[in-house]
């Protein structure tokens, strides 16, 4: 899978993506990360990318026709949605990774200042996506986020596939609880049902404590209205 990001500051990548299960997916080419630096599709010799805002109020606005150009010449070859990074988009969650992670290629745009032209919205995005509900300076930290999210259910990422499907927010709960050696640890044992070797007594176990620690840390994720729509893990953030 390709992800291609346009953004002001290209050196920032990988970033931390380099590491761990992601960087060796990268080593290996099962995904790709490509940077576009928006100035060099500025259409004046100073490579303004910005300008006040119609109306009056604080800051820059991103302007439409260097992201417009540098979407469409990474569309000519060939299908890939464009993703823009907003605090007004959906909530970035586990339906969401899933299905962008069908796509064998997509482009995130990544905003900074006061956001887009709103033109960019009607006339370029196919998804708009946010990471929380905060604001950041800009969009390219949320765009790893997005990345590293989307990139564990890419087929060959993770070692073990079925890694993702356990994870919380796949089934809509919380993980259960998780446990490894040594069986005391300062007085707090492993429950005993972990050591039973009876694996349907396991997943019996294991079901209830993610409900229950659901229902504890995050009860609005037992809703039914949340449950068939998805996990909701934040709705704004990446810049205004």
């Amino acid at each position: 899978m390709i992800f291609d990001v346009v953004t002001l500051f290209p050196d920032v990548f990988p970033g931390p993506l380099g590491a761990g299960v992601i960087g060796r997916a990268l080593a290996r080419g099962i995904i790709s990360v490509n940077t576009h630096d928006l100035r060099s599709f500025a259409g004046d010799r100073h490579r303004q990318v910005d300008d006040i805002p119609y109306g009056g109020g604080p800051g820059m606005v991103l302007k439409p026709e260097p992201i417009f150009k540098a979407v469409r010449q990474i569309q000519e070859s060939g299908d890939a949605p464009c993703v823009l990074l907003t605090p007004q988009g959906r909530p970035l969650d586990q339906a969401l990774a899933t299905e962008l992670a069908t796509k064998a290629r997509v482009v995130l745009v990544a905003g900074r200042y006061e956001g887009f032209d709103e033109r960019v919205r009607t006339g370029l995005a196919d998804y708009e996506v946010s990471v929380g509900d905060y604001i950041l300076s800009g969009g390219e930290l949320a765009a790893m986020v997005l990345i590293e999210v989307v990139a564990r259910y890419v087929p060959g990422v993770l070692g073990d596939e079925a890694s993702a499907a356990s994870d919380s927010f796949s089934d809509g709960l919380l993980e259960h609880p998780q446990y490894t050696r040594p069986v005391d640890f300062e007085g707090q044992r492993v429950p005993e049902v972990l050591l039973s070797g009876n694996h349907e007594m396991i997943r019996r176990w294991r079901a209830e404590m993610a409900t229950e620690r659901t229902r504890a840390r995050r009860p609005e994720l037992l809703e039914p209205s949340t449950r068939s729509a998805g996990t909701r893990v934040g709705n704004k953030g990446e810049s205004k």
